[in-house]
């Protein structure tokens, strides 16, 4: 039987105590950052302190025009002296979801991504057919007769329409409802402004790149771009592609800073890029996501026989191979070693 979201609220309070200094763990982006937002809310007046920190680099401009339009206030996590907070909260992640998590560990992890082995802690409230963990704070601001601030409501409305691509993927009756709840709330002019942030002029290159390089397989749209500045050259593009009518996957991948990195995008009809993601990649690194959106990032040295991360058409061809196999496509050539 399943927890009512007031008692679930009341499990939470009962972690913390008037003394706490708690620490929110976030990889940043707008789902991470908003559910952030509302859980510091939520702590208002009931712990010592809240600091939201975050182990990735923000470097997409929407992310970017996000945070300075919202005003929300973060710091690197390596900024910050851990020891120094009696209480680490995971927030749409789990300890395995980036590196930057595995020396803290959380008393509580609140998420909507599938389960992972890792996912312990007193307290945890993961729900993978959730849209959006700000779904899940907003369920828990209305049990606790919070209304949100007009920046906060319009950061959990961004939030709902990124995570499920306008409602165009993994979506539940229950992202509908919390959005529902927070349009009437939100700044709309805010939001749009947010979301028609600029491409940074460097990534341009990129998208010319894919244009050039770009394969059509039977509905699917498969680039290997080589190095690229910054992983989410890979996101924008698989995102782009999508567009393209004829178009049903689209499958976009690059290397940075040692790393290979699967992008996976589809149209979530009878599709699971998760799984597809996991199979093919699993075993060389971390792979994953959900039905319609996913990612994969592997360390070079895993990739026997591909030392060059400009070897662009070596890598991009034991990716296809990689995922042709697992989709169930029939294979013409051999799959190089790894």
């Amino acid at each position: 039987m399943s927890l009512s979201t007031r008692e679930r609220l009341r499990r939470l309070y009962a972690l913390f105590s008037g003394e706490d200094h708690v620490l929110i763990c976030i990889v940043a982006d707008p789902d991470a950052i908003a559910s952030a937002m509302a859980l510091k809310r939520l702590l208002w007046r009931k712990v010592a302190q809240v600091t939201i920190a975050h182990v990735n680099e923000i470097e997409r401009t929407d992310n970017l025009v996000f945070i300075r339009l919202i005003g929300v206030k973060m710091i690197p996590l390596h900024e910050v002296d851990a020891s120094r907070f009696t209480r680490h909260v995971f927030l749409d992640g789990q300890p395995d979801h980036h590196p930057g998590f595995s020396d803290l560990i959380p008393a509580a992890i609140i998420d909507h991504h599938p389960v992972t082995p890792t996912g312990q802690a007193a307290y945890v409230d993961i729900r993978p057919k959730y849209g959006a963990t700000a779904t899940i704070l907003i369920e828990y601001l209305r049990a606790a007769k919070i209304k949100p601030s007009t920046k906060l409501a319009t950061a959990l409305y961004y939030a709902i329409k990124t995570d499920t691509s306008n409602f165009e993927r993994d979506t539940v009756i229950e992202d509908l409802n919390a959005f529902q709840f927070v349009f009437r709330l939100s700044n709309i002019a805010l939001a749009r402004r947010i979301e028609s942030a600029e491409i940074p002029l460097n990534f341009l290159k990129y998208f010319k790149r894919a244009l050039d390089m770009m394969q059509l397989r039977k509905g699917r749209a498969l680039v290997h771009l080589g190095p690229v500045i910054h992983p989410d050259v890979c996101v924008q593009i698989a995102d782009f592609l999508m567009h393209i009518d004829s178009v049903n996957w689209s499958i976009v991948s690059g290397t940075h800073q040692r790393k290979l990195v699967v992008i996976f995008r589809n149209d979530g009809i009878r599709k699971d890029a998760g799984k597809i993601a996991k199979q093919s990649f699993g075993r060389f690194g971390s792979a994953g996501g959900h039905k319609s959106a996913a990612r994969a990032e592997i360390p070079m040295e895993a990739l026997a026989g591909i030392t060059d991360a400009k070897d662009i058409n070596r890598c991009g061809r034991w990716i296809v191979q990689r995922i042709e196999r697992n989709a169930g496509q029939k294979q013409t050539n051999k799959e190089p070693p790894a």
